[in-house]
């Protein structure tokens, strides 16, 4: 592969860290002085990260897997607005707004994930919003606010998880409840009439038996579009986004904790371009010169809305062994329009409208006596309910619904611990067993019109189950060369159950109704963590090689209907075998108070060994979607102090190459190598004050993250990432 300017830019500064970790760089005076402000400390060494990844708390530089984490201070520098921004900052991340929604989301890992946002499908990444997992797509594209820390797993989770991702998993981490009354308001302007308003307010009783916290954010932004037949706004934002818990801590031994959260997204629907013109369409409408503007004669609608609930008990009773119990139960409603073609003409119109319930309950049982071992248990419940309607208008001749629901229940037994036999060196390992039962009820059928009044064929209609048991283990073995050099390797299965595709067309394809096969991958993985120059340098790397079967994917099929016309279904299937092999470097490096550098480099070579289509081995063909070869971010920040505060300012850029995001492998809807330029200057004022100028995608870089393309109905429309973005946020803390 060619080397890009980051890659030269990473490894210079990588050779100037190693010549400089031989030489005792002289403090300048600055420095020195904080120091000595310090007490001693080194103003100058790297801030240790405490993660919870293996369910204790340990500084990010001693945990043996591959994991980013980031501090609300670090999230705020870098301008994390919602989790998609954290493209480009974790390696081997990719992960973006589907199509035609603004907050449903696409996450994938070292290649695995899952693209389709359908009910009953399984994510290959996991997310969890303060220990509670989130099993649908629809509203998961969680925006940041009030957060105290996001750590991005990568790997199989199940060992240690509730449930189990064979991705990894991302974990949302909510600020605790304060005892003393604290919180923070900030108000957000920019260009596309951008006003954000988020707030927090926590505090405790007198004795801090009781405590509570709330938080709010209101998202709102202009258009980056707009249809040109109606004028409305189109890829605009409207969101509030509400959090909240109370909590009772009697004493050192127990206490509970009720915590809700909510999103409503009222947005409109998200513009896309058409890459050509679309030949069903009587005007010859030729492509927009906007990424965003459309000509849609479907109604402006894409609302989702959210809830969940979670109780969370703690119970310390004295010795090594501590419980918690977390009880969850959430809910989600959308209802949106997507007009494929986006054109005024009826040509692929379809409205859907989903709606997802599911209950969690996991207890878990930790040992820690502080000595050579251990350990987690835990028990984890799930039942889930996804339903859900959609209503397909195909060039205004052929009207058909997809409607079912999808019932899981899973249960999961796991336990995963660590014996360490000296200073240096330790095993860890792990087990989980998983049965899961899935029920689909699928009703599909074709309509006279679109009232969708008057069934005229039956597609699918079926009640099936299938059921999974799964036993997935875990070992790792890590090495301490010296307290601040560690080296590890491990060895882990995750697993993805099968099920049904609820937008089965038998009449079409009669195996569309059969259940999909569980898809499974052994990950095996080696590394290291170092942290040098007296902790002014740690750079982490990793190699794995992941063997992945029964990979799950959808596809577009068509079909050709009795009158003639052109027709197309989501198909569900499994390709055959694969394999992943890949590298990751992260890195951060400060040579004194006022400068750090920090980035990623990413390496990713996946390539299918087996995909039956027909009886046809077409693997040679095939090609992993959302899995660029190579991603990479260098970050450069600077602070000085100003008598009155603080100044740092920072800048960011990172790098992909092409990178195909949908299973038609087509090229007119794949991204090509690209690279995007971030910026931002913070002023700490010392006070309760805090500004921050910040701008992203500063050369306004055109690029695609997603797109259809559908040639039985000429569609061909890419949709693309944000354009050129600057605002000005003041925050005031208390």
């Amino acid at each position: 592969m060619k080397r890009t300017p980051l890659c030269l830019a990473i490894a210079s500064l990588m050779a100037l860290s190693v010549v400089q970790a031989t030489e005792s760089p002289a403090d300048d005076a600055q420095t020195a002085q904080a120091r000595d402000d310090a007490g001693g400390i080194d103003p100058a060494r790297l801030d240790e990260v405490t993660v919870t990844a293996r369910k204790r708390e340990e500084t990010l530089q001693d945990v043996p897997i591959s994991v980013t984490a980031f501090t609300a201070q670090a999230l705020e520098k870098l301008n994390v607005s919602d989790i998609s921004d954290l493209a480009g900052k974790v390696p081997n991340l990719t992960i973006y707004a589907a199509r035609g929604s603004n907050s449903t989301l696409t996450a994938y890992i070292r290649g695995i994930g899952q693209s389709d946002p359908l009910w009953g499908f399984e994510p290959g990444v996991g997310i969890y919003l303060d220990d509670v997992y989130i099993a649908r797509p629809q509203g998961a594209l969680l925006d940041v606010f009030d957060v105290e820390r996001i750590e991005v797993l990568r790997g199989p989770q199940g060992t240690l998880y509730g449930k189990n991702t064979v991705g990894g998993a991302l974990k949302y981490i909510s600020r605790p409840l304060p005892a003393e009354t604290e919180g923070f308001a900030s108000v957000t302007v920019g260009n596309y009439a951008q006003r954000d308003i988020k707030a927090a307010i926590g505090g405790g009783s007198d004795d801090a038996r009781w405590r509570g916290r709330i938080a709010l954010a209101s998202l709102d932004r202009d258009g980056f579009g707009e249809n040109r037949v109606t004028g409305e706004d189109v890829s605009d934002k409207d969101t509030v986004a509400l959090r909240g818990s109370i909590g009772f801590f009697p004493n050192d031994h127990f206490n509970a904790q009720l915590a809700f959260d909510g999103v409503n997204d009222h947005s409109n629907v998200r513009g896309a371009k058409r890459l050509a013109v679309n030949r069903f369409d009587p005007s010859a409408t030729p492509p927009n010169a906007s990424n965003y503007d459309v000509q849609s004669g479907m109604p402006n609608v894409n609302e989702t809305e959210t809830r969940g609930q979670s109780l969370t008990l703690n119970l310390v009773p004295g010795g090594d062994f501590t419980f918690k119990s977390v009880t969850a139960y959430r809910k989600s409603d959308t209802a949106t329009n997507i007009d494929f073609d986006t054109l005024q003409a009826r040509i692929t119109d379809v409205r859907a409208y989903y709606d997802d319930d599911q209950l969690t309950q996991e207890f878990q049982l930790n040992y820690d006596a502080a000595g050579a071992f251990h350990g987690v248990a835990g028990l984890f419940l799930f039942r889930g309910e996804a339903s859900g309607l959609v209503l397909n208008n195909f060039l205004n001749a052929s009207f058909g619904s997809t409607s079912g629901t999808v019932e899981t229940d899973s249960l999961a037994l796991y336990a995963d611990g660590t014996y360490q036999f000296n200073e240096a060196f330790s095993v860890s390992g792990g087990i989980r067993y998983t049965r899961e039962e899935k029920t689909a009820d699928v009703l599909n059928r074709t309509f006279t019109d679109a009232t969708f009044a008057t069934p005229v064929a039956t597609t699918a209609d079926f009640k099936d189950s299938v059921s999974t048991n799964n036993v997935s283990p875990r070992i790792s073995l890590d090495y301490h060369v010296t307290p601040d050099v560690l080296l590890y390797a491990s060895a882990s299965r995750g697993f993805k159950s099968g099920g049904f595709n609820i937008r089965a067309n038998v009449a079409a394809a009669p195996d569309s109704a059969r259940p999909f096969k569980d898809e499974q991958v052994d990950a095996f993985e080696i590394g290291n963590k170092l942290a040098l120059m007296d902790g002014r340098f740690h750079v982490n790397t990793a190699l794995f090689h992941n063997t992945y079967r029964d990979i799950q994917l959808s596809v577009f099929t068509s079909y050709t209907l009795p009158n003639g016309t052109q027709g197309f279904f989501g198909d569900f299937t499994n390709a055959g075998r694969a394999t992943v092999n890949g590298a990751e470097v992260e890195f951060a490096f400060k040579p004194d108070v006022h400068w750090t550098f920090s980035g990623n480099l990413a390496f990713l070579d996946p390539e299918y060994d087996e995909y039956i289509d027909r009886g046809v081995n077409i693997a040679s063909r095939q090609r992993f979607t959302n899995a660029p070869a190579f991603q990479g971010g260098l970050n450069v920040e600077y602070t000085t102090d100003l008598g009155a505060g603080a100044l740092t300012a920072r800048v960011g850029y990172r790098h992909q190459t092409k990178v195909v995001p949908t299973t038609d492998l087509s090229t007119a809807i794949a991204q090509d190598e690209y690279g995007l330029l971030d910026a931002a200057i913070v002023w700490d004022t010392g006070t309760a004050w805090n500004l921050a100028l910040r701008g992203t995608n500063l050369t306004d870089r055109s690029y695609r993250t997603t797109g259809y393309n559908i040639p039985a109905l000429g569609i061909l429309t890419g949709f693309y990432g944000p354009p050129r973005q600057v605002s000005v946020t003041a925050t005031y803390a208390f």
